[in-house]
């Protein structure tokens, strides 16, 4: 039999197991909707929980790789979806505009899994997604050491409460339907766990709609953000290569603002679902690509939504993917337009001297017929602004690349001050929850949640 986790332990995990993926507790539970879901009999918390992922990582890139050369979409394994969440395939950004004393111990378990030393020290840590590979397989043997059984390419299929209270869930793996019989249950979903998410709530987990931001991706060539950020001494081998965090507020009332910037990296292709285009960003620890890329996001609520659902946000998602897949080409080849052409209102014909890294490829086309009007209303009106903030940020040759929609949850799993949802015994967690932004805030967020499951038990 194997011997029960100490409470350090346990904590250890939920903290290291929430992290990569963006997500949580213990032994993690990565579905094929990038959801990570724990259970734990009530009468302990043993190696004996239930680990499951959507496909292990030596799996995902392959998947990936193949996917960004064919454009054959593997809905099981894609940059959203498998071991390590959607974080694996990022510019692994450490930052966060929370505060929180978790952090550095987040951190340092990072670096014993692998990742850089470097992030102990820089004001703008970031693991790379290279970095962040190697640090993802070290956490998986962590969790095999601590006695995880990890469970690759299962899915939660429902679960079963009584009085108010869960009592089982179902998964699915391969040809094989199981029910564990467990009294807690950890919900630490992908912003992306849009199956999950329609079976949660069509058995009846408690759900509101959340606001989010949507919008592209831009492109510019690194050396021209090193030019405006660092002047004459652009191209100094002692600087790393600049990066940028810009936003503004405009005159119809929105806002813009970048994420996510990857520089020195690459725009990628971040379907999970058949016939629909998504983009995301990543960078390779070195950051030593040609571009520089960032989602230009405008902010979106549910005042924007087609209707009151909770999940009416994951319906407008579904639409602007579907148009982008449409407008490039119906292969999953992305959208894109030239700055200079979108703000004329022309279609582009092709690039000028920024070349696109989108894998599979680009269609050069009009952004606007894929875009919601108020998207591309604050677009034009922002990009004039952020490049008097940076210049050549609004550069005509500069790329934008559609549509960029994952950027964050748009629905949450309400919970209460114990972290419970109104299912007993269930505790939605992380980023897909509606709870968390980014690996370092969603790894935090898994550790309060951890601690308030082992209060239970003490």
């Amino acid at each position: 039999m194997k011997r029960p986790l100490s409470l350090r332990v346990r904590i250890l995990l939920s903290c290291l197991a929430c992290m990569v993926g963006a997500m949580l507790i213990q032994l993690t539970l990565f579905t094929r909707s990038s959801s990570q879901i724990i259970s734990a009999q009530v009468e302990t918390i043993n190696a004996n929980t239930l680990a499951n992922l959507g496909d292990d990582l030596y799996e995902r890139v392959k998947a990936v790789e193949h996917f960004s050369a064919t454009g054959e979409l593997d809905e099981n394994a894609n940059i959203q979806f498998g071991e390590g969440g959607a974080g694996a395939f990022s510019d692994g950004k450490l930052n966060t505009g929370t505060r929180d004393l978790r952090h550095r111990y987040i951190m340092e378990q990072l670096v014993a899994c692998g990742a850089p030393e470097s992030i102990l020290t820089d004001a703008l840590p970031h693991v790379g997604t290279d970095k962040l590979h190697i640090a993802l397989r070290n956490l998986r043997q962590q969790l095999l050491d601590a006695g995880a059984d990890i469970r690759f390419g299962a899915r939660l299929e429902g679960f079963t409460a009584q009085g108010g209270a869960l009592t089982a869930i179902t998964c699915r793996q391969g040809d094989s339907l199981y029910t564990i019989p467990a009294q807690r249950l950890i919900l630490a979903l992908g912003h992306s766990a849009r199956d999950t998410f329609e079976t949660l709530y069509g058995s009846g987990l408690a759900m509101e709609p959340k606001p989010f931001a949507m919008g592209v991706r831009i492109e510019h060539r690194q050396s021209a953000v090193d030019a405006a950020r660092y002047r004459q001494l652009a191209g100094h081998p002692a600087l790393p290569p600049a990066t940028y965090k810009l936003s503004c507020h405009l005159p119809n009332g929105r806002s813009a603002f970048s994420f996510c910037v990857c520089p020195g990296g690459q725009v990628v292709a971040a379907a999970s679902e058949e016939q629909r285009v998504v983009t995301n960003g990543m960078s390779e620890y070195a950051r030593d690509r040609e571009n520089i890329n960032g989602a230009l996001l405008v902010n979106v609520t549910p005042a924007d939504f087609p209707d009151g659902h909770p999940l009416a946000g994951i319906r407008l998602q579904r639409q602007l993917e579907d148009a982008a897949f449409a407008l490039g080409g119906g292969d999953y080849r992305a959208p894109c337009q030239r700055v200079g052409d979108f703000l004329a209102g022309r279609p582009s014909t092709g690039a000028g001297t920024v070349q696109p890294s989108y894998l599979p490829g680009v269609t050069y086309t009009d952004l606007r017929r894929c875009l919601p009007a108020f998207i591309s209303e604050t677009l034009a009106l922002a990009l004039p602004e952020l490049g008097r903030k940076l210049r050549g940020y609004d550069d005509p040759d500069a790329l934008l690349t559609g549509i960029e929609t994952r950027s964050s949850s748009p629905v949450r799993l309400v919970r209460d001050d114990r972290y419970e949802s109104n299912i007993r015994g269930m505790y939605p967690c992380g980023e897909g929850a509606g709870y968390a932004g980014g690996i370092l805030s969603a790894a935090a967020d898994g550790m309060r949640c951890a601690e308030k499951l082992l209060e239970v038990y003490r």
